[in-house]
């Protein structure tokens, strides 16, 4: 298929983008009606960008777009939409202390009346909502539900039912699945079949591979922010894909190197916090890497929480040993408690709760230890910056340096931003225990391998790593024993000797009396949305 095919819906000329450095250059490519166009490449590849100049969100630095044959250069999202270019983005672009139904149809209320500005008229609005809420499989949702209230994969949908809504030529999903079960997953690709045979086509960019071999009829491949192969996508191997991506090769195995498993550094013990986490007992020893699985909602990131001191436990105690020395039970009341006790937290939400955007690299990676770079009080910006250097250097981030914006970095290199925060606290200061809440998602496969082989390192120093992950494979393929959460309780401890993945899915379901209770059965005030999900990546 000829990209400048006068046929295309879309098509990119030169496009090019620059900020400190440049970003994206000389991408050219076409989009004809309804066919699905998977764009991959490693993070900092220029796959957001790209997505983003599209969508209307970010200027072009250089290159030229059409849209059906005419000039397109929107000035803004707003413009890009109603031109019928959509994008649903990895940030959610939701208001939480809105309704599902006033999220959904925002700037279009439905009103009352022959007034401009009269009364909403909430029956029509709810009934619009279920409609579109149907299409994408939340039709046991109340539209009243406030945004907030609901879990990150239900949130997900939202948004991209938002997206469906009205007239739609060219449609960017970027990573839709990340946070979807399997079941939403499902409804997704239905949807997408139907918006392909009204002639829409889609962008989709994902890092898993066999989601891109379902949907997609071919396949655009950036590396280092220029377009390295276009073409079918039955022409390719998965080995071949990832070669393109990464530009070199990489095995399904991988070697953390020579671990000596040490004393007990992090000891749990009938940690509780209301239904949420029920009395949940484990240890990880020195220089072990424990992994916690289990369904979404079953309160793995309740519990990292516990631990951290983000949340405080109705009961239970938590020991840490320091220097070698004897377990002894600290008090955890807040993350600077933790802190003290060396206890870090790498969270799941890296942009919400773990990175100050705005802000450069080099004020991030200061702030786990701003004592190390201060001088009578005040920063010495030198040492933040060779210290930032230091950890940058270390990571291997793709950056142009300590002073660029966290923001202007893709996901990948963001997540080694907020590890390297706490690296870069040394001596007694050092964070011993170690708890990583899904520190891959959103991350493509190269930049996985590189935080594997970083976490093999951090276990070989010595430290105590606890991972949560929703990929029963990463898993399985880093961890030296897997505990599986269900219903708020540790159902279950496995050995890398014993376990097999049937044992742990069956833990998983364990804590539910019946399979469907996990999307139906009633929840604690402080229990997320339980969702069925089969814990391996899709």
């Amino acid at each position: 298929m000829n990209d400048a095919d006068h046929a295309s819906v879309l098509t990119v000329a030169g496009i090019g983008k620059t900020y400190v450095e440049p970003v994206l250059a000389d991408v050219s490519l076409g989009l004809t009606p309804g066919e699905v166009l998977a764009l991959t490449g490693e993070n900092g590849a220029g796959k957001s960008t790209l997505s983003k100049i599209i969508g209307g969100l970010t200027d072009p630095s250089t290159g030229t777009m059409t849209l059906a044959g005419r000039p397109y250069a929107p000035a803004s999202r707003t413009d890009a939409e109603a031109l019928g270019v959509r994008m649903v983005m990895q940030e959610l672009n939701l208001l939480p202390t809105l309704s599902v139904a006033e999220n959904l149809f925002l700037n279009r209320l439905p009103q009352k009346g022959r007034l401009k500005f009269g009364w909403i008229d909430r029956k029509r609005l709810a009934d619009d909502a279920r409609h579109a809420m149907a299409q994408v499989g939340l039709d046991a949702i109340d539209p009243d539900t406030l945004v907030g209230d609901l879990g990150i994969g239900h949130q997900q949908m939202v948004e991209i039912a938002r997206n469906l809504i009205g007239d739609c030529r060219v449609l960017i999903l970027d990573e839709p699945t990340a946070m979807l079960t399997a079941r939403e997953v499902d409804l997704l690709f239905e949807q997408i079949a139907r918006l392909k045979a009204r002639g829409v086509a889609l962008v989709y960019i994902s890092h898993r591979l066999d989601e891109l071999r379902r949907i997609a009829e071919r396949v655009a491949v950036l590396r280092d922010g220029r377009l390295v192969h276009i073409g079918p996508m039955d022409t390719l191997s998965s080995e071949q894909l990832v070669t393109l991506m990464v530009g070199r090769e990489l095995g399904e195995r991988i070697d953390l190197g020579e671990k000596r498993l040490g004393g007990v550094a992090l000891k749990v013990e009938g940690l509780t916090r209301g239904q949420a986490v029920r009395d949940v007992s484990f240890d990880v020893r020195a220089g072990e890497i424990f992994g916690v699985s289990g369904l979404i909602g079953a309160g793995r990131t309740e519990l990292m929480r516990l631990i951290y001191g983000a949340d405080r436990a109705d009961a239970g105690t938590v020991s840490i040993a320091r220097d070698g020395q004897t377990l002894q039970p600290v008090s955890v009341s807040s993350p600077s408690d933790a802190v003290k006790h060396g206890i870090a937290l790498i969270t799941e939400d890296r942009k919400g709760e773990g990175l100050l955007l705005g802000l450069p690299i080099a004020a991030n990676v200061s702030l786990g230890n701003v004592g190390a770079v201060a001088r009578h009080g005040v920063i010495d910006t030198r040492r933040e910056a060779s210290v930032a250097q230091g950890q940058i250097d270390a990571m291997r981030v793709r950056t142009s340096g300590p002073a660029q914006a966290v923001s202007e970095l893709s996901g990948g290199n963001q997540q080694k931003v907020v590890i390297g925060r706490w690296l870069a606290r040394e001596g007694r200061q050092a964070c011993r225990v170690l708890l990583f809440d899904e520190p891959t998602r959103g991350i493509d496969v190269g930049a996985k391998f590189d935080i594997y082989g970083l976490m093999g390192a951090l276990a070989r120093e010595g430290r105590a790593l606890v991972v949560v992950s929703s990929d029963l494979r990463e898993l399985m393929l880093i961890c030296d024993r897997i505990g599986v959460m269900s219903a708020g309780r540790m159902t279950g401890i496995f050995e890398r000797e014993s376990w097999t993945q049937d044992a742990l899915l069956a833990a998983a379901f364990a804590g539910y009396a019946k399979r469907d209770e996990i999307l139906h059965e009633p929840l604690a005030p402080d229990a997320k949305p339980p969702e069925q999900d089969d814990l391996v990546e899709h």
